[in-house]
């Protein structure tokens, strides 16, 4: 057996979106500013640095600001289109209702934010971060914890590269390299492979409620000149999604003569009939939006599970030798629909942490410096503000519990404290029998304005070389027939949004569980929303899942 080589570093990161570059510019930063010495490395399961980043996205300048105060000038291609227009619809099968800009809080405007590619803007964080000294290795999927003899975290190994299906060791075998920190961030993103392992390894969640998430399901369209109006952002409610489902959708006018547009199903969902591909193939129909994208044509799509739980889901952050950062610790605002800001905030933080451990000679211990400036940041602060609105929404429904989480977010806006904080339930725990929820019927797609998956996966660029170990495992092989399909109808054929998941031959009374790999998005719903939790997502060959140009 090939012996894996080892690169010591002073810190390592896992994943290049904004929390981890900007981990990694400030830590160099601080370096230059000191007159010292300090090697960061970024590894990056994608094939290039964007290729797996997807998000609406608005983004809020805040921490962009605290970073590189000069980005606007500095030919950052969020800067092209600010937020020019912001409104909010509710609406009915056949038109809308626009909320009033004065019931809601002032935070929820958009003044001041910017629309765009968050995949372009992690390119040129990259970009930034490689001109002060930080090491990017993008195609390389971290794939296995390291720890020292005392139980600290030590760094990671990459996955070995050129291995078969079946286990052996094809001609371009490559074993993976071994990569040692004195610190390590943990920055895959929402359900990170190795983060889930560290959460349990060191019972991080033990003091938070459960994360819960949602299905973020994304096209690119590029529209008529004369409907295209840079910088306005729509938010939408209500119609398709019905009582038994939460979440909302999106349209953004960004560069380009583009429209960003999505629907976000949150993942507590009830009825496993449900598909959020089709809840959002439907909702381009909605008059408002198909007049829109009439004459129009999609260009890209794409899927992301986000983190929804808020402030009370975000575990410990910290673990001997390392730490959680960004999406794997879960910063989003699901009220303003943003996690960029907070996410490369925390990755500040966490930098600022590590710098000052490793100038005082520490290393693969807790990091305490980087949770206690959370609790006295702004991050927390915003997500305190807003910490009750989703539990509200989902306990009494999208109009009475969008009012109440409006007066919330209002009453903590003003300083006056609410004196609870609502918890969740694991999203896997949510789903009813399929007997007892109706079944809904979902219009073929027209191949114009709504589409079927295999279209929009092929639309995502993604690819996995076929003879690799598959990377959606089963703890048992027998569940998905014998248990998931007569409770649930196999939810897995529908909540998956790129057709990896099918029954098949089951007219033959003799069902089988099919599992595409190839088609994975990496988007982690099926780990998530799994009702056994029999699904465990774990990271194929480096550079394999979708090749986003600018989601």
């Amino acid at each position: 057996m090939s012996e894996r080589e080892s690169m010591p570093y002073d810190v390592v990161i896992v994943g290049a979106g904004p929390a981890g570059l900007g981990a990694a510019i400030r830590l160099k930063q601080l370096a230059n500013a000191a007159g010292s010495e300090l090697s960061v490395c970024v590894l990056e399961k994608g094939s290039e640095v964007g290729a797996h980043i997807l998000s609406g996205a608005v983004v809020d300048p805040k921490a962009l600001d605290e970073l590189l105060p000069d980005w606007r000038d500095m030919g950052c291609p969020m800067a092209q289109t600010p937020v020019t227009a912001n409104h909010h619809w509710i609406l009915t099968r056949k038109g809308h209702y626009s909320v009033p800009h004065w019931l809601l809080p002032s935070f929820l405007n958009n003044k001041g934010t910017y629309t765009g590619s968050l995949g372009s803007l992690c390119r040129w964080l990259a970009e930034q971060a490689e001109g002060l000294g930080v090491e990017i290795f993008p195609g390389f999927a971290a794939a296995e914890i390291l720890f020292n003899d005392d139980g600290s975290v030590k760094g990671v190994a990459t996955g070995d590269m050129g291995v078969a299906r079946d286990g052996t060791r094809k001609p371009d075998y490559q074993p993976g390299l071994e990569l040692h920190a004195k610190y390590t961030f943990f920055a895959e993103g929402v359900r990170g492979h190795l983060s889930k392992q560290l959460i349990a390894r060191f019972d991080l969640a033990r003091d938070c409620e459960p994360q819960v998430y949602g299905i973020g399901i994304k096209e690119l369209w590029d529209i008529a000149p004369e409907k295209h109006h840079p910088g306005h952002v729509l938010h939408t409610q209500g119609w398709p999604l019905d009582n038994n489902a939460n979440g909302g959708a999106f349209l953004y006018h960004q560069a380009n003569g583009q429209v960003a547009l999505g629907l976000v199903t949150w993942l507590s969902y009830k009825n496993p009939h449900l598909s959020p591909f089709q809840e959002m193939q439907r909702w381009k129909t909605h008059p408002a939006i198909a007049s829109l994208l009439e004459g129009g044509k999609r260009v890209s799509y794409g899927a992301r599970a986000i983190s929804d739980g808020g402030l009370q889901a975000i575990p410990k952050l910290v673990f001997p030798g390392g730490a959680l950062i960004g999406c794997s610790a879960g910063f989003l605002n699901v009220p303003r629909i943003k996690g960029s800001h907070t996410a490369m905030k925390s990755g500040m933080m966490a930098a600022e942490a590590a710098f000052a451990a490793i100038a005082a000679g520490r290393a693969s211990d807790e990091l305490e410096a980087y949770p206690a400036a959370f609790e006295t940041s702004w991050v927390h602060k915003e997500l305190s503000i807003v910490r009750n609105a989703l539990p509200l929404i989902e306990k009494f429904g999208m109009i009475a519990g969008a009012a109440l989480a409006s007066a919330t977010m209002w009453l903590e806006s003003w300083g006056i404290k609410m004196p609870f904080t609502l918890g969740h339930h694991a999203n896997h725990d949510e789903l009813w029998r399929a007997d007892l929820m109706p079944k809904i019927d979902y219009p073929k797609p027209d191949g114009v304005l709504t589409f079927d998956r295999l279209s929009s996966v092929f639309l995502s660029n993604t690819n996995h070389a076929e003879d690799q170990p598959i990377h959606l495992t089963l703890k048992d092989a027998d569940v998905p027939i014998a248990h998931n399909l007569p409770l649930y109808d196999e939810p897995a054929q529908r909540y998956c949004p790129a057709g990896v998941y099918e029954v098949v031959d089951a007219d033959k009374g003799a069902p089988r569980f099919v599992i595409n790999a190839q088609n994975c998005v990496h988007c982690k719903t099926c780990d998530i929303k799994d009702p056994t939790q029999n699904i465990n997502w774990v990271v194929p060959e480096g550079g394999g899942g979708p090749n986003y140009p600018n989601m």
